[in-house]
């Protein structure tokens, strides 16, 4: 660690203000800013929060959801217990964890999904901010599978390549949609948050049969970044959204 990362975290006003009202993480600010700007959880309202550890995520939709709201979070880490929330270690892409979260949800429908997922940075941006695309856009999907009509959806993301597809894949399944960048953001950071209003009956023509995950893998195929399979040859390969070669 750092001398200079912990001299920024040390003055680094919103991990003091998160500390004092008992928040597990500055990041919770970001969603409360969220919250003001667009009201994206309701009184009553069923929420579930996808990468919820350590809980400031949870903890704030807690408050906003209300008595009569319920909260799911859901992590691969364990996350200590939050008052008023549901916790469950899962992974949101395996077919167990969806089913254990429907489960959970009983008859209520779920209203909100919110989602400060980050991946396990490896400190080359390039390979961050596809990883952050992949993990984003695979829980689009997977909200679209439980969220009732009229939903909504928050998700980090990271500038960069490829944001575009995932704008216009959300565009064709909510309202309305808007990239927001919270003031509790580190002005370093180069994370965003798309803010998903509405979720649409149906999804628009043009994206009907597809997954979000196939339309972000096309934008990227159509500015070059990935090579469609057809055009592939023994040297390179791909994983998700990244193209790598074969060591």
């Amino acid at each position: 660690m750092s001398k200079r990362w912990y001299q920024e975290n040390r003055r680094d006003p919103w991990r003091r203000e998160a500390r004092s009202k008992g928040y597990r993480a500055r990041s919770a600010y970001k969603l409360k800013q969220i919250q003001d700007k667009f009201g994206i959880i309701r009184k009553g309202d069923s929420v579930l929060d996808v990468g919820c550890h350590p809980g400031g995520w949870t903890q704030v939709a807690v408050e906003e959801a209300g008595e009569n709201g319920f909260v799911l979070g859901v992590d691969l880490l364990s996350t200590s217990p939050i008052d008023g929330a549901s916790i469950i270690i899962g992974d949101i892409s395996e077919n167990s964890t969806l089913e254990e979260i429907s489960n959970l949800l009983g008859d209520r429908n779920l209203n909100t999904v919110i989602s400060d997922i980050s991946p396990k940075l490896t400190g080359r941006y390039d390979t961050d901010q596809a990883i952050s695309l992949e993990l984003s856009t695979l829980v689009l999907d997977k909200a679209m599978m439980m969220l009732t009509p009229g939903g909504n959806f928050v998700t980090k993301i990271f500038q960069g390549t490829g944001i575009e597809g995932l704008m216009k894949a959300a565009k064709q399944r909510f309202s309305n949609v808007q990239r927001y960048a919270p003031t509790a953001s580190r002005k370093s950071s180069s994370e965003t948050y798309l803010i998903c209003q509405n979720k649409l009956p149906r999804v628009k023509k043009g994206a009907q049969g597809k997954t979000a995950y196939q339309q972000v893998q096309e934008h990227l195929e159509e500015i070059d970044v990935l090579v469609k399979n057809s055009e592939m040859d023994e040297t390179p390969t791909v994983k998700g959204f990244r193209r790598l070669k074969k060591k």
